[in-house]
C-alpha cells in the first residue's frame, strides 16, 4: 500500500501538494460553487443577488428605519453607514464561512478518507476557494454601490489583495485544526458556529474601533477580524493605504498559523480512518 509522502507537515512538504493538486483544487472547487446552487431556478445568479439583496436591506434599515450615521464620517449619502457595515461584513462572511464548514468536511467525505493517496489537506483548501469565489462577488457588489455613492476609486486599492492574503493564509490554516478536532470531537461544529456568530458583534462591523472606550479598543484588538475589517474599509473606502510595519507582523503571524495548522493536520490524520 503507497503511503502519502504528505504526512511529516513540513512547509515545503505543503507547497508542494498544493502545487502538485492544484488542478484538482481548481476541479473540485468549481463543482462545488456549482452544486451548492444546483436546482435553484436562477442557479449560479444567487451567489450575486445575495450579497446584492443584503446591501439594499442594510441600505433601507440604516438609512431609514434607524437613520444611523458612521462615527466621524463626513458624507451625506444615505448609503454611506451601509457600505462601511457591508464591507466588515463581508470579511466576516468569508472567515465564517470557511470556519463553520470545516468541522463537516471530513465527516461528510469519509469515503476519501479510505483513500490512502488522496490528499485530505486539500479538502479544506477546496472550502477556502468556495469562500473566495463569494468573496470576489461581494467585492464587485461593493464596488457597484461605491460608484453608486460617487466613490472614486484610488490608487490605494492595489494594497486590497496584499491585506486579503493573509487572512487567507490564517483562515487556512485555522479551519485545518478545527477540520482535524471536527473528526474527533463532534462538539466542533456547535462550537464554531457559536464563536462565528458571536465574532459578528465582537468585530468592528456595525460600529469602527475608535467609537469604542480606550480599555476596549486594546481587547478588539486582538480579535483577529479587526485588522481586515478596519483595513479593508480605510483602503475600499476611505483610500487610505496600510501601515507597511503592521502589514509585515501580520503576514508573519498569518505564515505561521498557516503553516502551524497544516502540521496540526497532518500529525492527526493517522487516527482518521479508526474514528470514522
Amino acid at each position: 500500500m503507497k503511503k502519502n509522502n504528505t504526512e511529516t507537515g513540513t512547509p515545503r512538504e505543503l507547497l508542494t501538494s498544493l502545487w502538485r493538486n492544484m488542478p484538482l483544487i481548481r476541479r473540485m472547487t468549481k463543482r462545488e460553487v456549482i452544486g451548492r446552487y444546483k436546482g435553484s431556478i436562477i442557479g449560479i445568479a444567487w451567489s450575486f443577488f445575495n450579497p446584492l439583496l443584503t446591501l439594499l436591506v442594510y441600505t433601507f434599515v440604516f438609512s431609514k428605519i434607524f437613520q444611523s450615521r458612521w462615527p466621524a464620517s463626513t458624507g451625506n449619502s444615505t448609503g454611506d453607514f451601509a457600505i462601511m457595515v457591508f464591507t466588515g461584513m463581508i470579511m466576516h462572511s468569508f472567515f465564517s464561512e470557511c470556519l463553520n464548514k470545516s468541522p463537516e468536511t471530513l465527516l461528510n467525505n469519509k469515503n476519501y478518507i479510505t483513500k490512502v493517496v488522496f490528499p485530505l489537506e486539500i479538502l479544506p483548501i477546496i472550502n477556502l476557494g468556495v469562500a473566495i469565489f463569494h468573496l470576489l462577488i461581494s467585492l464587485i457588489v461593493a464596488a457597484v454601490a461605491l460608484a453608486w455613492l460617487d466613490h472614486t476609486p484610488s490608487l490605494t486599492l492595489l494594497f486590497f489583495p496584499l491585506v486579503i492574503i493573509p487572512l487567507m493564509l490564517g483562515t487556512a490554516g485555522i479551519t485545518w485544526i478545527t477540520t482535524s478536532l471536527g473528526v474527533y470531537i463532534r462538539d466542533i461544529g456547535q462550537i464554531v458556529v457559536f464563536l462565528s456568530s458571536i465574532l459578528l458583534f465582537l468585530s468592528p462591523i456595525f460600529y469602527p474601533t475608535s467609537a469604542l472606550p480606550q480599555k476596549y479598543q486594546i481587547w478588539m484588538s486582538y480579535n483577529p477580524l479587526t485588522y481586515f475589517i478596519e483595513t479593508s474599509r480605510g483602503i475600499l473606502i476611505n483610500d487610505a493605504p496600510p501601515d507597511l510595519i503592521q502589514l509585515i507582523y501580520v503576514y508573519a503571524i498569518a505564515f505561521l498559523i498557516f503553516f502551524a495548522g497544516y502540521y496540526w493536520f497532518q500529525k492527526t490524520r493517522k487516527g482518521f480512518a479508526d474514528v470514522l
